[in-house]
């Protein structure tokens, strides 16, 4: 009876043309009356429709929510550490050059670090470092002791591996003109010398027997470690640590960085070039040096998440479209069954727009109701988990959807409800009449 009444209502109130007459059976009561009673009538059916579109949109923004999480763990994992940087040790030569035989040992020296500074102008940080004195108990204060890792450092290695000081400062460069007993030590250092939230600038420690003022208390922004983690580290000025302990001229480990806008595979390929040509190393000899390029590494990370996110989205559009394609198949079988129904809407005066317009809303608001739930699930799912990983130091970080994508998303479920929708329109436009109100 209510059909019957829409039926009516409809042939004796068709909507003029135009963007008012659009807007006017757009907020037709009666349309969305009979749109909810379409979808309501056969509840297992649009359930099952609708499951396609909510869980491709579930797992959409799941998967989204994920990348995002990884990016930002590889992001924070890697923050503060210079993309554009290389570093550089020594090992033993493997070919034989101007009498050496193979097999020999060099280290860099500091003799070598104003040559390089003259001869590789594209360099825009230079920081050799120095490791040592790594011995049982090797750091002291008063009753309390532990096994640490000592480094000498120049002040422009913060420039290349940034810490973030708790207390205090880094070294600067009158420490190491004056090659003052000062040290910077890693939070972990700091809370096994130290009491809870006491400052321990200005106080003295003890490094293989030798005090050392505390300038500062640092905490790396990285994870990623080079010569041991940097929260057990002891860091001396460069100079210092070579003439307390007795380290004569020696260069362990050399970081550099590229002036903006020059590959690091410049820089790379000029310092050993430099450093060979100095030690009398054969230039084909690539085992007696070794480089680390941290613009490759951070250059791959970048096409893994390109490739990721790629992933995410093919197979999260692949999902919602075959939702959608359901969709599509449940609104012509709709069609078939409510064959007479629109047979008799035309005959009655229904024009093709009004039975076009009805199918098509019915397919969009079926795909809305699925998606957006979908959507919802997911955004919550992303919350609890974010929530979870919140209370540890985990490597995913806070996995969320941007507002941007959550629009896209939206659009992305209007696109597919109207095309799922157009094939059954087109299926309803093409009734006849008299066939259709013949047909049992």
């Amino acid at each position: 009876m209510n059909k019957d009444k829409n039926i009516q209502n409809e042939s004796n109130s068709n909507p003029p043309l135009g963007v008012g007459g659009w807007l006017r059976g757009i907020f037709d009561l009666n349309r969305w009356q009979e749109i909810w009673f379409t979808i309501t009538h056969n509840k297992s059916r649009s359930f099952l429709t609708a499951f396609g579109v909510f869980w491709g949109m579930f797992m959409l923004v799941v998967m989204v929510g994920a990348g995002v999480a990884l990016q930002r763990g590889m992001t924070a994992n890697i923050e503060g550490f210079a993309t554009n940087s290389c570093f550089f040790w020594t090992e033993s030569t493997t070919e034989p050059f101007k009498g050496f035989k193979k097999g020999r040992n060099w280290n860099i020296v500091n003799e070598d670090l104003p040559i390089l500074l003259r001869k590789v102008p594209e360099l825009q940080y230079m920081a050799p470092v120095l490791f040592g004195g790594n011995s049982a108990n090797n750091t002291s204060r008063k009753d309390k002791s532990g096994t640490f890792n000592i480094k000498g450092n120049y002040p422009s290695y913060n420039k290349i591996v940034e810490s973030k000081m708790i207390f205090g400062r880094y070294i600067n460069d009158i420490d190491m003109t004056e090659r003052r007993k000062v040290c910077v030590i890693g939070e972990r250092v700091y809370e096994v010398l130290f009491a809870k939230a006491e400052n321990p600038v200005g106080k003295n420690i003890q490094v293989n027997g030798i005090y050392f003022q505390v300038i500062g208390v640092a905490r790396n922004k990285s994870t990623v470690n080079i010569g041991g983690k940097a929260e057990e580290s002891v860091v001396l000025p460069f100079s210092t640590m070579q003439q307390a302990f007795n380290q004569g001229n020696k260069v362990h480990f050399i970081a550099a960085t590229a002036l903006p806008g020059i590959k690091v595979k410049v820089i790379q390929d000029k310092i050993s070039e430099v450093l060979k040509s100095q030690h009398d190393i054969a230039p084909t000899d690539k085992a007696a040096m070794t480089a680390m390029n941290i613009e490759d590494q951070f250059t791959m990370f970048l096409y893994l998440g390109l490739g990721i996110g790629f992933l995410i989205w093919f197979v999260g559009m692949g999902t919602l479209i075959a939702g959608g394609i359901g969709v599509s198949n449940i609104m012509l079988v709709t069609v078939r069954e409510r064959t007479k129904e629109i047979g008799i809407r035309r005959a009655l005066g229904a024009t093709p727009r009004n039975i076009i317009t009805q199918i098509l809303t019915e397919s969009i608001v079926l795909t809305i109701i699925a998606g957006i739930s979908g959507l919802m699930l997911g955004v919550g799912l992303l919350q609890l988990v974010g929530y979870a990983l919140s209370q540890g130091d985990q490597f995913f970080k806070d996995p969320q959807i941007s507002f941007t994508v959550g629009v896209a998303a939206f659009f992305i479920l209007l696109v597919i409800g109207t095309l799922a929708g157009f094939i059954p329109a087109n299926r309803a436009m093409s009734i006849k009449p008299i066939e259709a109100i013949r047909e049992e």
